[in-house]
């Protein structure tokens, strides 16, 4: 039972000593525990530490307590210096949880992912301004003093210090020193420095005006609302949405910008400060521990005004939500596919419908549910035309490889080969794009034909040369790259087949010799701060040819980039995936969008076999919205998403018999699904049918929107017992099917 969902509780609902309270905890089973209520007692919502078993574990009060338990009942043993949880943050778990089929202690642990919760808050040194002036003044210190000035009370860790004024910890260090800045031992969890929405943003044009008035007025309304920006690459859609997220402070409520990855973190942060005097809260893989647990109590105290963060940030407690941001709303990385199945951008609008709040939906090139979503008035649509400035969209064209074939070995054909050298002479920058990481995508030994794959899953390991090793792009595992074949034992007779990018950039070093070229690609840098560098140098000229996979299609404004190739269109048109044209169309219309984003011209050429399939003349041709209706047609008539409903439905286990087994079990049970009129697909193998040591089946489940579907499926799962090591696991709106 759900008490959140079940009954119309409200906040400030406060529970006297010893009496029952049920609280939920992030541990197994999946089920509320009653405690009594501790001495100074306990509202609705607390964070609060209770004993289960032998340990001490954090959990949520999540109502009154159902007094059924016969034995002793035990006490809450105290309850945490945190704000407790807001109803509409009780009840978006609820339903998150209700839809995806997640257990709620799942879903809990999903909001509570910050360390040391029940620890005593430790001290931290934090700096202030001390009055005094230094003996000497320089640049440097003269930045660290306007930091102070700007933001005055304010106290800063030492990293923060320096990374507000842009200098070394040493120029702080320094000012310490001769008392221009006074040290404070505080609590280590800090309010973040306060941004200031009053401060002027870039000058917009007439067209980018318009949008952030109507978003201004949206967010004045205090009320719920989605709303899908579009517009073309390089249209300003960041400093349009800016807007909305200052109209959105200065009301004092508090914003979460999503970014579909941690490499776009740091530009965007240096946007924010520009735009309003201090970075903002961070969230994603890549902070430190002590970080997260610092943005995790700020933001439940209010004192974390605005959160960049990845998907997980959905699930923080905010105190007074009132936008939240999905940048590249289309991006595949929103969805997450191990443990809990969800995806962001459609948690993001169930967030904001309980909190009410505005949703800003932004991207160049949709995805078919939003698009569809907007066409039929459920929200609300805003378009950016034009780019911003002098900056014109790129001319786009095909080259047929049917014709132009490259040479052997070679992938870059003639045309796009001549097109690079007229850069190269006129000193601007081409990009080379290519979806495939590594060097080769499949190592063959020429004496007996074996392909090496992975011991521990069912796919082809990956040559990664500039690293030395294979790489499986399943489960990460590597190994050395073997001199001799591990099946024949032949030596030398190993042979890279097909292209990745490190092989596209050792032909481009060959027959552009000279050229400075970069790659970009997820596997390439260590850490954001080193990728940001590595762009900033790229963006300053520091390279003539850049090659790279998705990663460049995202955000990133090259000045002097005016050709972008795409060495194989086709590769995503391949296999039967339902949204393979649909993400072929968005990847090569947003990576072509990165060339003549400044005042030159840009070109973007596509090389494929099929000229004339639909999603290339699409493409080519710019008429996004014929393409989308193209689509949507296609797939209602097939009545799949956005017009149907589908859940996959995975099964692993080490033993591929019983995984076999239980898969057969419930195809015999399915009778309960087909009753509701969903159709079932399967037992079958999974494309990957082995990862990490565990054998995979999959299913799918169709069924009309009308059919209440989680139900059926919950009903349907619960009729068959699963081994001890088999695993069950429900996708709803699957996005990929391997």
């Amino acid at each position: 039972m759900n008490p959140v969902a079940e009954n119309s509780v409200t906040d400030n609902v406060f529970f006297p000593e010893d009496t029952l309270v049920a609280v939920q905890t992030a541990q197994p089973p999946d089920r509320t525990f009653d405690y009594k209520a501790p001495a100074d007692g306990c509202a609705l919502g607390a964070f609060v530490e209770v004993p289960l078993g032998p340990r001490k574990v954090p959990g949520v009060v999540w109502g009154p307590g159902a007094g059924n338990f016969g034995g002793r009942m035990r006490s809450v043993i105290g309850v945490l210096d945190i704000p407790p949880m807001r109803m509409e943050m009780m009840d978006f778990l609820a339903r998150t949880s209700a839809y995806t089929l997640t257990p709620m202690n799942a879903m809990l642990r999903l909001a509570t992912r910050a360390p040391g919760l029940t620890d005593t808050p430790g001290m931290r040194r934090i700096y202030g301004h001390g009055g005094g002036r230094p003996d000497r003044m320089t640049a440097a210190r003269a930045k660290v003093i306007a930091v102070l000035e700007d933001q005055e009370g304010q106290r800063f860790t030492l990293s923060e210090l320096s990374s507000l004024a842009g200098v070394t910890s040493s120029v702080v260090k320094g000012l310490l020193k001769q008392r221009v800045l006074v040290g404070y031992d505080m609590p280590q969890d800090t309010a973040y420095p306060r941004l200031d929405p009053e401060r002027p943003g870039k000058p917009l044009t007439a067209e980018q005006l318009a949008v952030a008035k109507a978003l201004r007025a949206r967010v004045g309304t205090r009320t719920y609302g989605t709303v899908l920006l579009k517009g073309v690459t390089g249209s300003g859609k960041t400093e349009v949405y800016l807007e909305a997220v200052a109209a959105t402070l200065a009301a004092g409520r508090q914003v979460l910008v999503l970014l579909p990855e941690i490499a776009l973190t740091a530009a965007f942060l240096d946007r924010v400060k520009a735009r309003f005097g201090a970075h903002p809260a961070e969230w994603h893989s890549g902070v430190t521990q002590t970080e997260r647990r610092r943005c995790f109590r700020m933001v439940a105290a209010g004192k974390a005004q605005l959160v960049v963060g990845a998907r997980s940030a959905l699930f923080l407690p905010y105190a007074d939500l009132g936008l939240v941001v999905v940048d590249e709303e289309h991006d595949g990385s929103y969805k997450q596919e191990d443990g809990v199945f969800y995806n962001a951008r459609d948690l993001a609008v169930l967030r904001a419908s309980r909190c009410d709040a505005t949703v800003v939906l932004a991207s160049a090139t949709p995805s078919l549910e939003t698009w569809e979503n907007a066409q039929s008035g459920k929200y609300t649509h805003h378009g950016l035309k034009n780019r911003f400035g002098a900056a014109a969209l790129p001319d786009m064209q095909a080259i047929d490889l049917r014709a132009d074939r490259p040479g052997p070995g070679q992938w870059i054909s003639g045309i796009l080969a001549r097109e690079v050298l007229g850069r190269l002479d006129r000193k601007e920058q081409s990009l080379l794009f290519l979806n495939r990481r590594g060097y080769a995508p499949l190592t063959v030994c020429r004496a007996c034909g074996m392909q090496i794959g992975c011991d521990h899953c069912d796919a082809r390991m990956v040559e990664h040369r500039f690293h030395g090793h294979l790489m499986c792009h399943q489960c990460g595992a590597t190994r050395p790259m073997p001199e001799a074949c591990p099946a024949c034992g032949q030596e030398d007779r190993l042979a890279a087949v097909g292209p990745g990018i490190e092989r596209l950039a050792e032909e481009a070093a060959a027959r552009f010799g000279g050229a400075r070229i970069a790659l970009l690609s997820s596997d390439m840098m260590l850490s954001a701060r080193g990728l940001k560098k590595r762009i900033q140098e790229i963006a300053d000229g520091g390279a003539d040819i850049i090659i790279g996979t998705q990663m460049v299609a995202k955000g990133h404004n090259f000045p002097q980039l005016t050709l972008v190739g795409v060495i194989d269109a086709d590769l995503g048109l391949q296999g039967g995936d339902l949204r393979a044209a649909e993400r072929t169309f968005q990847l090569i219309r947003q990576v072509a969008g990165r060339a003549g984003r400044a005042d030159k011209k840009g070109v973007a050429y596509v090389q494929t076999h099929q000229p004339g399939h639909p999603v290339i003349q699409a493409i080519l041709s710019g008429d996004e919205d014929a393409f989308w209706t193209v689509e949507a047609t296609q797939r209602k008539a097939a009545g799949m998403p956005p017009y149907g409903r589908l859940a996959g439905v995975i099964l692993s286990g080490p033993d591929i018999g019983q995984v076999h087994d239980v898969a057969g079990a419930l195809a015999r049970a399915a009778g309960r699904l087909r009753r509701v009129g969903a159709e079932i697909y399967g037992p079958a193998p999974a494309p990957i049918a082995r990862i990490r040591g565990r054998y995979r089946v999959r299913m799918l489940v169709k069924a009309a929107k009308s059919v209440p579907l989680q139900a059926a499926l919950a009903q349907w799962a619960g009729q068959v017992k699963l081994p001890s090591q088999v695993r069950l696991a429900i996708d709803i709106d699957p996005q990929t099917f391997f």
